[in-house]
């Protein structure tokens, strides 16, 4: 194996391990048996990485899947063998861990793209193959401990809780009626006794605080009840905005210097919420950070892509570029649940390269509006709190990040829109 491959397989067997990472070199990952004498574990390379097949689609794993204790397994063998006394496991957790962990199915597999260019979650493997709701990742880790306390190292035994809680909020508007369409909507649904008043709207335009999506002091009230929580509100920072980055509003104007104030003195972070057309010229990255460092005079390094159009597998550069050191954009827009196999924050790996990248990716749990959006998963109250409790079962028991995205425009009083209810019986959950 090169260097490379070596430095990422170390990389993943200590990530497994999360905290008992001072075993890892009990780890092997070798068929070489002359060198299992080192090992208590040894996980038996598949070959993914030195098969010619790599990068090519032939390389995604077929269905159905094997398990390995009722875990699915990418690649290897369920089996597990004792050779000259030692552990030998020919299930490799190794390249099914990096499979996920470093999105290699949407490096590999160009189809599969939505009218937004995302990668679709329903054509995932993770949902194809029944796993997207469980993060099979760390479930290799909990196995890979099991083993070495079996080959009688001693072990620190799985914690359960949350290592943190992260909540949420893109402002992708400051107001329903900031802009002549909103305006026009409003009226127009007041008029047919809809939702809303012509007083209300009026007032709106008049002090965007007396908008019903100004939110944000009810959102910050309601999160700081997660005592233990920390609060992210991602901003967009273009100067001119057309299309899906519409509505537009001035991050230089006094509106948002007011909200940039409230956020500070609420202790609620500031993160960078790159425009929809930065998806296509990506170098549009680095000018928004910068516009949006100097409009708030605070270091942003905290990101979330619009649409949560994230950038290709081997295309990290651009935000290192951009001084993000933490991302909270990944998951599928279409389905919730576990993207990249687990619910740990994991440096973004280049499948292309087999570089580690100096980003945190901090798996996003659970977004608004792929539970309700008729095009995604079009859940009703019931079905998305007991499909969000599910979620957030999942991420207690393996000790992860917890990671909500709810909009402020989500809190409406429409009859259709359960979000204010879904929230506060989320936070009432996590507590």
């Amino acid at each position: 194996m090169s260097n490379q491959i070596l430095k990422v397989v170390d990389y993943i067997i200590n990530f497994l391990l999360q905290d008992n990472r001072h075993l890892a070199g009990k780890v092997g990952y070798t068929a070489d048996i002359d060198e299992y004498h080192k090992y208590s574990v040894i996980i038996y390379p598949s070959g993914f990485f030195d098969s010619q097949q790599y990068g090519k689609q032939s390389s995604i794993p077929a269905l159905p899947l094997q398990k390995i204790e009722n875990t699915e397994l990418l690649f290897g063998e369920p089996q597990i063998e004792y050779i000259k006394g030692k552990m030998v496991v020919k299930a490799d957790i190794i390249a099914s861990s990096f499979f996920l962990m470093s999105r290699y199915e949407e490096f590999v597999c160009k189809d599969y793209r939505d009218i937004h260019k995302r990668y679709e979650g329903v054509s995932s493997l993770q949902y194809r193959a029944g796993f997207i709701d469980h993060p099979i990742v760390d479930e290799y880790g909990k196995l890979l401990i099991k083993w070495l306390q079996q080959a009688g190292e001693t072990v620190q035994q799985s914690k359960q809780g949350f290592r943190a809680i992260y909540l949420t909020h893109d402002v992708d508007s400051i107001g329903f009626y900031q802009n002549f369409r909103g305006v026009l909507g409003g009226l127009y649904r007041a008029i047919l006794g809809r939702n809303g008043s012509v007083s209300n709207i009026l007032q709106s335009i008049i002090d965007v605080r007396k908008d019903p999506a100004y939110n944000f002091r009810w959102l910050i009230d309601r999160d700081n009840e997660v005592t233990s929580a920390e609060k992210i509100f991602f901003v967009k920072a273009l100067k001119k905005s057309k299309g899906f980055d519409l509505p537009h509003y001035n991050i230089e104007g006094k509106a948002l210097k007011r909200l940039f104030q409230l956020f500070r003195t609420t202790s609620s972070r500031i993160g960078l919420h790159s425009s929809y057309q930065s998806f296509g010229d990506n170098k549009q990255i680095a000018i928004e950070q910068k516009f949006l460092a100097q409009a708030t005079d605070e270091t942003i390094n905290l990101h979330r892509s619009h649409y949560l159009t994230i950038l290709p597998p081997d295309k990290a550069h651009y935000y290192v570029k951009a001084g993000i050191t933490d991302d909270f954009t990944i998951a599928f827009a279409s389905v919730s649940g576990f993207r990249l196999g687990t619910c740990h924050a994991v440096n973004w790996i280049n499948p292309k390269t087999l570089e580690i990248e100096p980003i945190l990716l901090h798996p996003l749990t659970l977004m608004d509006c792929t539970l309700s959006n008729s095009n995604y998963m079009g859940l009703g109250y019931d079905e998305a709190f007991d499909y969000a409790q599910q979620l957030i079962n999942q991420v207690k028991s393996h000790n992860g990040e917890l990671v909500l995205l709810w909009h402020n425009t989500s809190f409406g009083d429409t009859d259709d829109n359960y979000h204010t209810k879904l929230y506060k019986a989320i936070l009432e959950l996590i507590k």
